[in-house]
Formats: C-alpha cells, structure tokens, sequence
C-alpha cells in the first residue's frame, strides 16, 4: 500500500526551506477535501494535501486511508499500515524538509496520531480533529512519552462517527504521551468549525515559534 505522489497537492514549490504541514483527508474523501484550510492555516509553512491508498466500497466516492467494516470495525493494524505508508512517501517525496507537522480529519487524525506513534522523533506535531488514536501498544510509545510532542485534539459534542469508546481511549491516552491541547466544541458535528480553524491557527503558530532557527 503506497501513496501516489502524482495526486499530491502543494501550495508552494518551495522544498526544504519552511516547515512541512501534511494534510490527510477522511474516508470518502481526497486531496482536494482539506486543500481549502490551507488560507486559514499560519504563514511560514509549505503544505501537501495527500491522497490516501485505498478506494472505499461501491457508491462511497473519493479514498480511505484502512477499510471500515462497521462504525465500531476499526482494525489498529490498518491505521498502522496506512501510518507506515505515510511515513514512506515522507521518506520518498519530503526528504529534505527538516521539520514536519500532520493534520488529520476522521481517518486521516488516527493515521496522524499513529504515524507519530511510530516515528516520534520524525514528526514534530500532530493536529487530530474529529479522530482518536488507535488501541494497543507499539514499540515506540514509552519514547513519545518521553519525547512529548504536542498535539492538538479537536471533536465536536455531536459527533457520532466515532465510537464513544475509542473517544474514552484517546482521552485517556494522549495526556499520557503528548503536550496535549484541544477542545471539545459544542453543537460540532463530524465535521470542522471556523472556532477550531482559529484554534488550530493558534497550535501551529506556537509549534512554528518553538522551533530551532538555522
């Protein structure tokens, strides 16, 4: 399972030079979903919109990042696949961008927070909206925990995609493992409000400003 670069989206030619921000989409969707946060999102940062592997079941349209069975069939060790693919086209197609930073809506937060999960020190920061992480352990987790990355969470009071216990989890988990900020919104859907854009503006300008200057 491999990610088609082709099918990237950036927003500047400019390789190396600024920090990278990669966006991953939710099921059903593409590289064109979450290209239109990229005017609220802060200055200093090159973006890429990626496409995930997979095309879901007949009618859904758009891609997926693992398959979903049922709304509680969520295998871990298909986030993990589709983190390990992620971390690959990093590998292939970003290899030159020193600092990195993931943006996930739905499925794209899980493989966000996963791909973290298996390279914290290759990962700077995470944004995970309307997402969880994934149960069980991987070999990494006690040096992300170490290394407490920061991490922006952000879902909504009505949102009922995700099920309750994989919320219950992630609020467990990610205080444990991270620098963790975020907010639950009231009246939010599956789904994402200008409140959160500006709250997400604010976790990345700060992530920006705590880097090393060359």
């Amino acid at each position: 399972m491999d990610i088609d670069d082709a099918a990237t989206r950036w927003s500047s030619p400019e390789r190396g030079r600024m920090p990278l921000l990669v966006l991953l989409h939710g099921y059903g969707a593409d590289e064109h979903d979450l290209y239109g946060l990229v005017p609220f999102l802060p200055d200093g940062v090159v973006v890429a919109s990626i496409a995930a592997p997979l095309t879901p079941p007949w009618p859904m349209p758009g891609r997926s990042w693992y398959p979903i069975d049922a709304l509680d069939g969520r295998d871990p060790a298909h986030v993990t696949a589709a983190a390990e693919a992620v971390l690959r086209w990093l590998d292939a197609a970003a290899s030159e961008f020193t600092h990195v930073a993931l943006l996930g809506f739905s499925q794209g937060a899980a493989v966000s927070l996963q791909a973290l999960r298996l390279a914290p020190e290759r990962i700077g920061a995470v944004v995970a909206l309307s997402g969880y992480a994934a149960p069980g352990d991987l070999p990494l987790d006690e040096t992300m925990a170490e290394l407490r990355p920061p991490v922006f969470w952000g879902r909504g009071t009505h949102d009922d995609v995700i099920p309750r216990s994989l919320v219950e989890h992630t609020a467990d988990w990610l205080p444990a493992h991270s620098d963790l900020s975020g907010r639950v919104y009231t009246g939010l859907t599956h789904s994402i409000s200008e409140q959160e854009l500006g709250d997400v503006s604010t976790f990345l300008t700060r992530w920006l400003e705590g880097l090393p200057t060359d």
